[in-house]
């Protein structure tokens, strides 16, 4: 009976090592750098950056207004590039009178196996060249 106790108690032991060690090895993933709000002028580059932590390696992926965010991963043309950090750098910000594809609030989401962390919002605003046309609707 003895032996068998000592059985029990060592396998009690070893799932419990084995457990541990699971958790400490995965972990979901966690937004260790979230986006912050950027002003820019067309035509400028500009980065938002995120930066995520999770075992295995989080991958991240954008969302403007809702929308998946299309990089040049996606697309060869984009001016939108997922960077290595998870950050996403736009080579150009687009903005026109009727189009401005650039514009609006983003998030950036991290999943691994575990699950998905998500950034908080963060606006990118076009900045006015001329403050005073808005006034009268010219831009």
């Amino acid at each position: 009976m003895g032996l068998l106790i000592f059985a029990f108690i060592c396998g009690i032991l070893i799932f419990q090592v084995n457990g541990s060690r699971l958790r400490q090895e995965d972990s979901p993933p966690r937004i260790v750098e979230h986006p912050s709000d950027l002003i820019v002028s067309k035509g400028e580059p500009a980065t938002l950056n995120c930066k995520a932590e999770g075992r295995p390696t989080p991958t991240i992926e954008w969302y403007k207004d809702g929308e998946r965010v299309e990089t040049d991963k996606d697309d060869p043309r984009s001016h939108r590039m997922l960077l290595p950090t998870g950050s996403l750098f736009f080579l150009r910000i687009v903005h026109g009178r009727r189009s401005k594809p650039d514009e609006g609030s983003y998030i950036c989401v991290a999943r691994n196996y575990l699950g998905e962390a998500v950034s908080r919002n963060a606006s990118l605003e076009v900045a006015c060249e001329y403050p005073f046309l808005r006034y009268f609707h010219l831009l």
